[in-house]
């Protein structure tokens, strides 16, 4: 019955194929822009529609001749969760396309008995469909928050070169072990590539230290000093350095300052450069 079904659909989706797509969009009432819900609309129905062709009277979604619609479903999953729409909306947009189809059916099926086994199917199959959309959806996004985490994160522990051989990395916020790990290998290949001595890490920016932090700082002083290179850590505001004091936290044999300027004027006194005003400038 099944493949009757689908014999039965696909003459009628393809004698009125756009209608069919002008009746969904209107179904649906986009917020998107005109073109661009047409140009979804269009493609996934023509996946529909090859699914069709290559025999999908099979309710199960995951058969073979439903390839192409999963593949069309997934892209449009993957470009409404780049612009920011919920998994809702995507699927509510796929669920909008069964009033045209249904309209069609029941024109053209006068049996009921037979009706109703042929609109069964069909909205198993459209619901499998919207149900695909929100699996795709979740996923793809999921990616794109990694990818966003990941790339504030790098943009948030910067290796800056001030100078030959003198290299600083700023850090802002929390320092946990992702973070941390992310600035050691940065740094320790910055420090390889331009045959630098000497790093400064500041930590103005970070809130508060903890034994953890601590041993963050600790791992990562050791990792440079590894590479044949020193480190000077700055910003140990007064609240810092009494935190420090009463965690036992030792940071014995390191160079630290209390201000990123008093880093670089030690940096540049081991590097051998002065800083003068040109004479005549108070």
């Amino acid at each position: 019955m099944t493949a009757h079904n689908a014999s039965l659909l696909l003459p009628l989706i393809q004698a009125d194929a756009d209608s069919i797509l002008a009746e969904w969009l209107t179904e649906f009432r986009s917020a998107a822009s005109d073109r661009q819900a047409a140009t979804e609309a269009r493609a996934v129905l023509a996946a529909f529609t090859r699914g069709l062709e290559a025999g999908g009277g099979d309710v199960d979604f995951a058969a073979g001749p439903w390839e192409p619609l999963r593949d069309a479903l997934a892209q449009l999953s993957a470009s409404r969760a780049a612009q920011g729409s919920s998994s809702a909306e995507t699927s509510r947009f796929v669920l909008a396309l069964k009033k045209p189809l249904f309209q069609r059916l029941q024109q053209q099926i006068k049996d009921p008995v037979r009706l109703g086994d042929t609109l069964w199917w069909l909205t198993s199959i459209v619901d499998q469909a919207a149900q695909h959309t929100v699996g795709t959806y979740q996923s793809t996004r999921e990616e794109i928050i990694r990818r966003q985490q990941q790339e504030l994160l790098e943009l948030s522990t910067p290796v800056v070169k001030l100078w030959d051989g003198v290299l600083a990395v700023p850090m802002i916020g929390t320092l946990d072990s992702a973070r941390t790990q992310l600035v050691m290998e940065e740094l320790l290949q910055r420090i390889v590539d331009s045959a630098s001595e000497l790093a400064i890490i500041d930590i103005t920016g970070v809130p508060t230290v903890d034994t953890l932090v601590a041993q963050h700082l600790l791992k990562t002083v050791t990792a440079i000093r590894l590479m044949g290179a020193d480190c000077i850590i700055s910003g140990i505001r007064p609240q810092i350095a009494q935190t420090i004091v009463h965690l036992g936290i030792d940071l014995h044999g390191i160079v630290t300052k209390a201000t990123l300027a008093d880093a670089l004027a030690l940096a540049l006194k081991r590097t051998g450069h002065v800083v003068s005003r040109p004479a005549g400038k108070a």
